[in-house]
């Protein structure tokens, strides 16, 4: 699928965002309907540990935002989604540029509403690996997200 200008914006913003520049990753595509996401993480001067390979930080904290912004976009504001917990697995070093691409099942956002029918809040584990471009896994993110529906009863003033 192609990107449309509003997700071209979101990745120019991402690839600005103080934060996520640092990590040294870059947002290079965005789907339109945000079912798919690719970051590219380089070796460089910013990215590279003591040893010469990519920092370990600068793996996760280049994975860190998606899988939730993902969610947000494609749920739409009447959800709540926050990141619950998260590990990496280390498999090999990055020594050259590496490569994520996040996505999200085709009728995932359906299936998470439809669990929200039913119980007040799910948890959803999604993983992505970042490799090299023979398609060697270096690292192994797994996030667990919490998701749940926007109470429209609850006031979101102070003492309210």
């Amino acid at each position: 699928m192609a990107q449309s200008l509003i997700t071209r914006m979101w990745r120019f913003g991402f690839n600005h965002w103080p934060c996520f520049r640092r990590t040294g990753g870059r947002v290079t595509y965005i789907a339109a309907d945000w079912s798919e996401l690719v970051v590219r993480l380089p070796l460089n001067f910013r990215t590279r540990n003591y040893v010469g390979t990519i920092f370990g930080g600068s793996m996760f904290a280049a994975l860190d935002p998606f899988f939730m912004m993902m969610l947000l976009n494609t749920l739409g504001h009447e959800y709540i989604v926050w990141d619950k917990s998260a590990s990496i697995r280390f498999k090999r070093p990055g020594k050259s540029t590496l490569h994520a691409r996040f996505a999200l099942d085709p009728g995932e956002a359906e299936s998470i509403r439809e669990a929200l029918t039913r119980c007040h809040t799910v948890n959803r584990t999604y993983t992505v690996e970042l490799k090299d471009k023979d398609g060697l896994v270096h690292a192994v993110m797994e996030k667990t997200l919490f998701i749940a529906r926007k109470d429209p009863h609850r006031h979101d003033k102070k003492g309210g």
